[in-house]
């Protein structure tokens, strides 16, 4: 659920009272008591299951969210067999491809380490559709990415998706050099950066319904939206999306989750209501538990955009996320009858990175010296600082 929950429970008893005009601090916001999180669902097919478990913090706290570990976690059938998932850390339990029967109804089972059971609800295998297609469309302002899907046998009505994008971008200045401490030297091959790339994964709730429609079609259903000057486009992107069947419940949930987490804030949107999930508290039934588990495979599909498939327009332009200039840092510099020393050169401000310049000049009738080099903010020059020059298996 890509972190969709983390404040929601507590974000929804917030909401409530948000209304007073006079400053109050409820119970809530510093209420010790936190809820079981699950995220994930249950893959019957050949690719893996993985469930994340964590709990939700109050409003008062700046932290990071709780995961929740040494559980012990489990898919297990109406027909009693019972699917291990193994803990691999940070909350996190995965069970690879599970292959599961379509004929029988399966649940998650979750002990946690203080012995306290949660059961979901058994749920029927729902067998995802292929994507028909990924495709975008330009605009003034950027371009839209969409999807069109299509269930021939007409058994699936409801979807949802996400994604993952994967962008080449490069810095504004290129590197060719580096201070080794002692003199500015050449960046071998390894130390080049200024070619990386980024991603970044899917931070709403993507839904679809084909059940007001007379066949189960859903075209041009927009994924995301990329502005025009986003380093995104910057060289070359790409976008995997992933599909998901959904049972009417299973979207119930989701439809109302989507309004509590991204269509409230002002009197005209959604006022918050309670999300009722299909995972249960054995110990206390009356304990919320945030989520809900379906069973269903997973359809992929990936494209790529390259930069000069998109218009050459002045809008188009990179605008990059930082203000970078360039200073220069001379070897000697001509005041006097006699130039100073290079230690302007060596004593460079720390996040400072060295930049070749064509700083020349001809002594007499001999050959140019290099009198320096230009140098700029790391994040100008380094890649790295957000992104990876370690290029993705997938990418071409």
């Amino acid at each position: 659920m890509n972190g969709f929950l983390k404040y929601f429970f507590l974000f929804i008893l917030l909401a409530a009272i948000s209304g007073c005009t006079k400053p109050y601090s409820p119970p809530e916001i510093s209420s010790p008591g936190s809820y079981l999180i699950v995220e994930g669902f249950i893959n019957s097919g050949t690719d893996s299951t993985v469930i994340k478990l964590s709990r939700t913090v109050s409003l008062s706290n700046t932290g990071v969210s709780s995961p929740e570990l040494h559980a012990v976690v489990a898919v297990e059938s109406n027909k009693n067999v019972i699917y291990p998932l193994t803990e691999t850390g940070n909350g996190n339990y995965a069970s690879a491809g599970l292959n599961l029967n379509s004929a029988n109804t399966y649940r998650l089972s979750i002990k946690t380490a203080s012995n306290v059971q949660y059961y979901s609800d058994f749920e029927p295998v729902v067998v995802t559709p292929p994507i028909d297609s990924v495709g975008y469309q330009v605009q003034s302002n950027g371009i839209q990415v969409y999807l069109n899907t299509h269930d021939p046998a007409g058994n699936v009505k409801y979807y949802r998706w996400d994604y993952k994008e994967t962008w080449q971008f490069h810095a504004e200045y290129q590197s060719l050099y580096v201070s080794n401490g002692n003199a500015i030297v050449p960046r071998t091959s390894a130390q080049m950066v200024y070619s990386c790339f980024g991603n970044d994964t899917a931070s709403n709730i993507l839904l679809g319904s084909s059940a007001a429609l007379s066949e189960d079609v859903i075209y041009k259903t927009p994924i995301t939206q990329i502005a025009s000057a986003s380093e995104k486009l910057e060289t070359k992107y790409s976008i995997q999306v992933n599909q998901y069947a959904l049972t009417g419940d299973a979207y119930s949930f989701w439809q109302n989750l989507k309004k509590n987490t991204e269509q409230l804030g002002s009197i005209f949107d959604a006022q918050p209501s309670q999300i009722n999930g299909n995972i249960h508290c054995q110990n206390n039934p009356l304990e919320p538990v945030i989520g809900y588990i379906s069973v269903s495979t997973v359809q992929r599909k990936r494209i790529f955009i390259s930069n000069a498939q998109l218009p050459r327009l002045p809008q188009w332009n990179t605008v990059y996320p930082y203000t970078c200039s360039v200073d220069t840092d001379l070897f000697c510099r001509p005041e006097g009858k006699m130039c100073q020393n290079d230690v302007a050169l060596f004593l460079i401000p720390a996040g400072y990175i060295e930049l070749p310049i064509d700083l020349v000049t001809s002594n007499g009738n001999g050959p140019p010296s290099t009198l320096g080099y230009s140098s700029s903010n790391a994040q100008c020059v380094n890649c790295t600082i957000r992104g990876t020059t370690l290029q993705p298996g997938f990418w071409k």
